[in-house]
């Protein structure tokens, strides 16, 4: 679509907002915080996005998913706008999810630790009242 078509296409933010099951408040938070460009605004000041913000919130929606934090959004964001092409970004994602990665095997770990120490310590209880599973 061309970007003349996609400005006339504006979208409210009370539609985008159900769209994407979110809260208008959300939309500002993101706007606020930089996750999000400042979005076009109608005559009476209402915020409009156009198709291609849309996309935007849906692939952050994804990254929130994921775990990023705002302030990893928000260089992601900055990474991205600098020359408004993926390529600048994807590297920078590959950086934040190669660390989320690290960081769910971490706590995997962490609480495969904590399963077997909660095991030993029943199977040490049963031993020690002689207490037998009925």
């Amino acid at each position: 679509m061309a970007p003349e078509q996609e400005a006339e296409q504006l979208i409210t933010i009370g539609e985008v907002a159900r769209m994407l099951d979110l809260t208008t408040r959300t939309l500002r938070y993101w706007e606020e915080m930089g996750v999000i460009e400042a979005s076009h605004r109608s005559e009476g000041g209402n915020r409009l996005y156009t198709p291609y913000m849309v996309r935007r919130m849906k692939f952050i929606i994804k990254l929130k998913e994921l775990g990023l934090t705002i302030k990893e959004m928000q260089e992601l964001g900055a990474a991205y706008g600098e020359a408004r092409k993926t390529e600048n970004m994807i590297p920078r994602l590959v950086e934040i999810l190669d660390s989320h990665i690290n960081k769910v095997d971490e706590k995997m770990a962490n609480l495969a630790s904590l399963r077997k120490d909660i095991v030993d310590y029943r199977h040490r209880m049963i031993e020690k009242f002689n207490f037998s599973k009925k």
